[in-house]
């Protein structure tokens, strides 16, 4: 049984997409335990995988039975699991359970006639993501990166009208143009190696007559462009900000924390697994030009999330800025940028969750979408008041938050690399969001800002109120049980992230170590 774990992740939320389905069609009542159930298994199957790969090291799942000793390297499809992506697919799932929790009744409200389509489209988006993860061949990464990308575009365009459906027509422009240019660049490397496998494509280029090539240059470039585009890394992130401020709550707190940081992933796992290393930090010579386009990115997001007034439109620019934390620090060429940028993004998933539901619970709650209108929130709703502050801290880089320690390996890579405009960047980004955040503290505790409008949001009816659906009594004046417990989860995590920073960045030192050339490359 233990054998099939990595055919198992990936069959649980498949299967239970169609369940939901046939089943979910009839009664809607059904869609939410078909989900529960097929991401609980997944998010065993991920936890299992760590703990194999912690004790035995990677695992190889050739997909069909295909034998490496007796086929050549390079024919059938093949998953891999190391130390790296265990820790993210225990991620993934993690935050697509957490946010099933929370879409329990929310779903149902924002998407009335949708709610089985909603709940087929999040399994099949956690299938791409975590197909993403393990995938050991380029071309499939495609595949996977377009039933992922697809699933979020129809998830995207359940918003509210004309916004959502035109925010999720700009994604599908943008999230098209990417997935071209990556198909391109896989095009042309097929054409120079004839292996669409990663481990044998690296094989291949390991050859200076073969890694020096124009065409694998070019194959860099489009392959680079693409991922950038998927992650939104500036100047390319035009499309994300309307599309995670304008779709359905549940939709928001399922693709912010995970669409670009598995990107991310993406365009590390090709750095390393594809092309080596040696060949991008030596042969290729472009650390300093990318770290300098990671400091604009950082430095850009934050003064543009800076001058926003709304909270979500906030928070979706700071995700612009982190994106530029982990691209600088995948692109240091040392060993502690590299652990850096691979722990941020266990981190960011988490801060990103935690700000969106408490955002999100603002809006329904109390009619609360600028900052300016979250006077008296730590009185009205201090449970969620004080996730909301976790998360923030986090983000500002406060210890003992994951966000903190996240940002030491960052910084301790730039100043190692001597990368001293990635460090000032740095700083710069995590004083704007201690100003953006102790703002938001403002209002919510002193109520400094109050506008004309203010008083009329308290004349519409709230969820707050206790009613006879069974509000808990602890959670009176915060909202349903089901959207605060995930958002409290969440919190406690963050912590516990920073608290345990050390036996996640052993993992994460032991896989990178395992690839002896990534190992002498950047260390």
């Amino acid at each position: 049984m233990s054998e099939q774990l990595p055919a198992i992740l990936l069959l649980s939320p498949l299967f239970g997409a169609l369940i939901t389905g046939l089943v979910g069609m009839t009664d809607h009542r059904r869609c939410f335990p078909i989900l529960a159930t097929a991401l609980t298994v997944s998010l065993f199957c991920a936890i299992s995988l760590l703990a194999q790969v912690v004790k035995s090291g990677p695992i190889d799942y050739f997909v069909g039975g295909w034998d490496p000793q007796r086929v050549p390297l390079g024919i059938g499809i093949q998953l891999r699991i190391d130390g790296i992506n265990a820790l993210l697919l225990v991620v993934i799932t993690t935050v697509a359970l957490l946010t099933s929790i929370y879409s329990i009744r929310r779903a149902g409200e924002e998407n009335t006639e949708k709610t089985p389509q909603f709940y087929m489209l999040s399994q099949m988006l956690c299938v791409g993501l975590l197909g993403i993860t393990v995938t050991a061949d380029a071309f499939n990464l495609f595949v996977l990166v377009e039933v992922s990308s697809l699933t979020s575009y129809a998830l995207v365009a359940m918003g509210s009208k004309p916004r959502g459906t035109m925010a999720a027509f700009n994604y599908i422009i943008m999230g098209t143009i990417g997935a071209s240019f990556y198909l391109l660049g896989v095009g042309y490397l097929y054409m120079k190696t004839g292996m669409l496998n990663m481990a044998a494509i690296h094989q291949i280029l390991s050859d200076p007559n073969v890694g020096h090539s124009p065409t694998v240059y070019v194959a860099f470039i489009l392959i680079l462009v693409g991922v950038w585009t998927k992650m939104a890394f500036f100047p390319l992130y035009g499309w994300l900000p309307n599309a995670y401020s304008y779709c359905p709550s549940t939709t928001s707190c399922l693709l912010a924390p995970l669409m670009t940081k598995v990107s991310v992933y993406v365009m590390i796992r090709v750095m390393l697994s594809v092309f080596g290393s040696e060949w991008i930090f030596q042969s290729l010579g472009w650390s300093h030009t990318v770290v300098w386009l990671a400091c604009i990115a950082i430095v850009a997001g934050s003064v543009l999330a800076l001058a926003q007034v709304e909270l979500k439109k906030m928070l979706c620019y700071l995700i612009v800025a982190e994106v530029g934390y982990m691209v600088g620090g995948a692109w240091l060429a040392n060993h502690w940028g590299m652990v850096g940028a691979i722990y941020h993004i266990l981190s960011d998933a988490f801060m990103t969750l935690c700000l969106f539901i408490a955002a999100n619970i603002f809006i329904k709650n109390r009619r609360a979408e600028r900052i300016d209108q979250l006077e008296g929130l730590f009185k009205k709703m201090p449970i969620t008041t004080t996730g909301f502050v976790i998360g923030a801290l986090a983000m500002i880089g406060v210890p003992p938050t994951a966000g903190f320690f996240s940002k030491w390996y960052l910084l301790r890579g730039g100043i190692e690399s001597g990368q001293w405009g990635y460090v000032v960047a740095l700083l710069i980004s995590s004083l704007v969001n201690a100003i953006l955040f102790f703002r938001i503290f403002e209002v919510a505790y002193f109520g400094k800002n109050p506008v004309e409008s203010h008083d009329a949001h308290h004349d519409h009816e709230d969820e707050t109120q206790p009613s006879s659906v069974g509000d808990s009594t602890l959670f009176s004046g915060e909202g349903r049980p089901t959207t605060v417990i995930p958002l409290l989860i969440t919190a406690a995590i963050i912590v516990l992230l920073g608290v345990f920073n050390g036996p996640i960045v052993e993992i994460i030192q032991q896989a990178l170590d395992g690839m002896p050339v990534v190992g002498a490359a950047i260390r």
